[in-house]
């Protein structure tokens, strides 16, 4: 009995884990010795700025960036990873200076930054997400949102080992 139910829990947990990441459009495929790293996105690092500072809000905010930071292989939440954020906004330009910033994970590898709202750039509405500490590759996610209306946008990180 209990084998049976640490393995449902176990298809639980990596079933609920590809939803998530199969909603916000960066479905990662698994693999044998478990869930695959995230790879960096076409676009993602355009207008990327090395240090952007760790801030509680980006400009006067009202839009949520959101998502999780994992290992790979294992996929434990990694707390206290910088995840850098940034995006053309009703604020500005996702090239200014002030339409960038970072946050930390909590201790169960979330994160959540509040920023102006995301208003289409080339046609598209998309935010910029970078991974760009030494402990881990860098990686770097542009997610699309379905509509320009959206007050929040999710994106995932699985990192892999420097």
């Amino acid at each position: 009995m209990t084998a049976d139910l640490i393995t449902r829990r176990r298809l639980l947990a990596v079933g609920s884990a590809a939803l998530a990441t199969g909603t916000s459009g960066l479905l990662v495929p698994a693999q044998a010795q478990g869930i695959a790293p995230t790879r960096s996105m076409r676009g993602g690092s355009n207008n990327y700025r090395p240090g952007a500072p760790i801030v509680d809000r980006i400009g006067g905010g009202g839009f949520w960036m959101t998502g999780t930071v994992r290992r790979a292989g294992d996929g434990v939440p990694l707390a206290g990873q910088r995840i850098q954020i940034w995006a053309h906004t009703t604020e500005g330009h996702e090239r200014d200076p002030q339409s960038h910033g970072a946050t930390l994970t909590d201790a169960n590898g979330n994160f959540r930054l509040e920023m102006p709202q995301i208003v289409p750039a080339f046609g598209q509405p998309h935010g910029h997400l970078a991974y760009d500490s030494e402990e881990f590759e860098t990686v770097f996610l542009r997610p699309v949102m379905s509509s320009s209306k959206d007050t929040s946008l999710e994106a995932h990180f699985v990192l892999t080992p420097a």
